[in-house]
């Protein structure tokens, strides 16, 4: 029997990256997490302990803070692709480069050019992977809560002596939405995609009336590929958030869909994707580390 090293990558994971852009009084703050990983002719490092390929994860770090100094960090998925080329392009052990980046969101509080109160915890993401010649972009939201408090059914499902789920034909629906999309390219306009591919999942998620979350899941990512050419797969992961009425009988009150109780787990966690039968191959688009 042989042993052998597998797949494999190293890098920096979670590097805090805040900027203020200054123009005049006017500040733009862009607040970011990047996470690189490189990989390549690495067995030497695993195997005897022999540095001589391995750019320091440190390294990485900074090259991070340095290109945010040397030029505006713009669109997540420019400044992914920018680190990503230049790692594989610099260093010639490295034949692959994993980029992820969630960018957290800071508004402008109204009537002031530099003072910012904290948005959600919705964070928009990119994970940019570059192998070579080539790079695969998917971009995506993470945290987007949503709720709609009727227009949602659920019934018609099996039951055996293990169900006290009742049927329902009116409930309020709710979840957290992780949605990742393959791009087709990697010359997108990515603000004006990101924006638009949100509108329409949050424009179907409210206008879809719902018999479950699987077809709202699939509802939203057929709404984005319809709509969006440059969008090749979404998937979704929707984890439901229960809210679960609240019996005040005895109390002798009636509860018409009213008042319920928040619950966050145990909860059913929905996920799929959906993509063209004719998108070009997803590569290492997905990959974290490459294919076996």
């Amino acid at each position: 029997m042989a042993i052998v090293l597998g797949p494999n990558q190293y890098g920096k994971a979670e590097n805090r990256l805040v900027t203020v852009s200054r123009n005049g009084s006017v500040h733009t703050v862009k607040d970011l997490t990047v996470s690189t990983s490189l990989r390549g002719d690495l067995a030497d490092t695993h195997l005897t302990g022999d540095n001589a390929k391995v750019l320091a994860t440190d390294t990485q770090k900074n090259t991070v803070y340095a290109f945010a100094k040397q030029a505006p960090v713009g669109e997540i998925e420019d400044f992914a692709l920018r680190l990503g080329r230049h790692f594989v392009g610099s260093q010639e052990p490295i034949t692959g480069a994993r980029i992820l980046i969630d960018e957290h969101s800071w508004d402008r509080i109204d009537g002031h050019d530099h003072s910012f109160v904290q948005g959600s915890n919705e964070k928009r993401t990119t994970a940019v992977t570059v192998d070579g010649s080539q790079a695969w972009v998917v971009s995506g939201v993470r945290d987007m809560v949503v709720l709609k408090s009727t227009g949602s059914e659920f019934h018609g499902y099996p039951k055996d002596p293990y169900t006290t789920l009742k049927e329902t034909d009116d409930r309020i629906l709710a979840t957290s939405v992780t949605a990742r999309w393959r791009y087709i390219g990697t010359d997108a306009d990515w603000a004006k995609s990101f924006a638009e591919i949100r509108s329409i999942m949050l424009k179907t998620f409210a206008d879809k009336h719902s018999l479950s979350l699987q077809q709202t899941l699939y509802a939203m990512g057929e709404a984005v590929l319809n709509a969006r050419s440059e969008v090749a797969e979404v998937r979704l992961s929707m984890p439901n958030k229960h809210h679960f009425l609240v019996d005040l009988s005895a109390f002798g009150l009636e509860n018409d869909n009213e008042v319920f109780y928040a619950a966050d787990r145990p909860y059913g966690l929905i996920e799929g994707s959906i993509l063209r039968d004719d998108a070009p191959e997803a590569g290492l688009a997905w990959s974290t580390l490459p294919a076996f």
